[in-house]
């Protein structure tokens, strides 16, 4: 389920608001949302928001036949253990119906991984995981409240000074 409700207006639409502060990690950004939560601001009418995206692949291993059918199988087995459990909640004996539904189901998850890599044709012949980066995060809040949230922000800008010299705020 989503962490937005609903009936949450703010959930289809472009945020909105004017930025209070700039960041260069999530972290800081959400220190300071954490900050002005601390001051009993009405975070409600803040939001973090991710710029500069980029999508990066980063590229964890080859693919060869071998590893294929290795994952299929670790998959397949997977599937049937929980097939296997379920005939065994049943009233199968755990030998007679788990193994061999842990064993078949490795069977076939090899037998189909190997077949759908077959059919790739040598394309993609790696793995990877994917994600979306932000390299920068700005903290918008409501036009009327932002005058509010940038003073109390100044207020963690000169706590953190002797630290800290940039203060990471943007107008």
């Amino acid at each position: 389920m989503s962490a937005m409700r609903p009936t949450d207006p703010r959930g289809s639409l472009q945020p909105r608001g004017d930025e209070i502060a700039s960041y260069t990690t999530y972290l800081e950004a959400q220190r300071a949302v954490d900050f002005l939560a601390d001051k009993e601001f009405e975070v409600n009418a803040v939001t973090i928001v991710g710029t500069d995206l980029k999508m990066v692949e980063r590229i964890t291993g080859r693919r060869t036949y071998p590893s294929v059918a290795l994952r299929g199988a670790a998959s397949g087995a997977y599937f049937g253990f929980f097939i296997g459990l379920l005939l065994f909640l049943m009233g199968g004996g755990l030998l007679e119906v788990l193994l061999p539904a842990v064993l078949i189901g490795a069977g076939a998850g090899m037998l189909f991984s190997v077949i759908a890599y077959a059919f790739t044709g040598g394309k993609r012949d790696f793995t990877s995981t994917s994600q979306v980066v932000a390299g920068a995060f700005s903290v918008l809040c409501l036009t009327e409240k932002a005058e509010a949230a940038r003073r109390l922000l100044s207020e963690l800008s000169s706590s953190e000074q002797p630290s800290d010299s940039t203060g990471g705020f943007g107008s």
